[in-house]
């Protein structure tokens, strides 16, 4: 018994004294705890990982510097509202949501029976007008026959009253016993008879003229006429070609809210049209403007693509924050005034058509991030 209780009593041993406490330290080990503090392995370790971070981060700031990226901005186009040019039925629609359509394709067809009757009328009164011109053309040269015939008879009647003034005459300086009081009043009636022939002539001669200028005028009120008509056959012919509404350019349908058989006006939106073409609209703080110019290479990360990588280059700079151009812009004169970091949107154009893929289509509203390099 006396020998179990001995062997389970713990011995003394360098590592752990009997008493349970800590050995003291070694000769060696309090040498090495009175080392330098530059030649303890751990004091190293935190220099080295110090310097690795001064240099790392020294390199970092240099690089980023030459760069300004913000994630306030968004894929932008222009979005085309198509609506009809006159009110009609809705015959067909060729389109449907997303569809892709092609600059010219008809996308919806309008009923044109009213439009068909209106240039048949129009070109009724085309015909007319023109019926109307050619009567007055020809009036013209009979007009210039009048005048002709009225300068004859002018002539005539200046010629009879020639003779009839130098009988008068004659007469008058002829002796008495030569000629008589009748022959005398024969010779002046004569006279004053070609003299009134020649007034008549020359007032027949006026109305010839003013003849003339009545055909042509008429000629000039004609062809108005027949302009006008024509330019109402146009307008009716006009109107029954907006009866097919076609795609002003490539792109793809949006907000569609048209269908056979609705009634349409001018006012009534139909549907939008996406162009393929877009840019990126990012809006930049004004702190970041400093070095940004047009013409600097971009690269765009897509938030919905994250797996490709887009470039691009900024197009321009808007020449105002996006503040003062918002619907109600901030009154600092109030009292109100809080200094806020302004936004001035930057247009951004891709590299190269980025709408290819059909099926990978970027389209207005998307977020993207932009990194324009502002240093080379």
């Amino acid at each position: 018994m006396s020998e179990t209780l001995e062997t389970k009593q713990p011995r003394a041993t360098p590592e752990a004294p009997a008493n349970g406490q800590p050995a003291p330290p070694t000769p060696a080990e309090t040498v090495k705890d009175r080392r330098p503090l530059l030649q303890k392995p751990a004091f190293r370790i935190f220099i080295t990982i110090l310097v690795v971070l001064a240099i790392g981060g020294t390199v970092y700031y240099l690089y980023s510097r030459q760069f300004e990226e913000t994630d306030d901005a968004f894929v932008d186009g222009h979005v085309v509202p198509i609506t009809p040019q006159i009110s009609a039925l809705v015959a067909k629609v060729n389109i449907n949501d997303n569809t892709l359509v092609h600059a010219g394709d008809v996308m919806v067809e309008l009923d044109p029976t009213d439009y068909k009757v209106a240039v048949e009328q129009a070109k009724g009164a085309e015909a007319a007008a023109a019926g109307k011109l050619e009567q007055a053309q020809s009036s013209v040269p009979a007009a210039n026959s009048a005048v002709d015939e009225a300068k004859a008879e002018l002539a005539s009647a200046n010629v009879t009253f020639g003779n009839a003034d130098r009988d008068y005459q004659r007469y008058l300086h002829l002796d008495e016993g030569a000629r008589s009081p009748q022959q005398i009043d024969n010779a002046k009636a004569t006279m004053e008879q070609a003299k009134a022939s020649v007034d008549q002539a020359t007032a027949k001669l006026e109305s010839a003229r003013s003849q003339v200028k009545t055909a042509e005028a008429n000629v000039v009120a004609a062809k108005g006429d027949l302009q006008k008509a024509q330019a109402d056959t146009l307008r009716a012919m006009t109107n029954l070609g907006y009866c097919q509404i076609k795609a002003p350019c490539d792109g793809r349908i949006t907000n569609k809210n048209v269908d056979p058989g609705m009634y349409v006006t001018s006012s009534t939106q139909l549907f939008q049209l996406v162009p393929l073409e877009v840019y990126v609209t990012a809006n930049f703080k004004e702190t970041q403007l400093d070095h940004m110019q047009p013409g600097q290479s971009c690269s765009i990360h897509v938030d919905a693509y994250p797996d490709r990588e887009f470039t691009g280059k900024v197009q321009s700079i808007q020449s105002g924050t996006g503040s003062r151009f918002s619907v109600i812009p901030a009154e600092n004169a109030t009292g109100n005034f809080v200094k806020v970091v302004q936004r001035v949107p930057v247009k951004i154009t891709f590299d190269g058509e980025v709408n290819k893929d059909l099926n990978r289509l970027l389209s207005p509203g998307m977020s993207v991030e932009p990194n324009v390099r502002i240093r080379e």
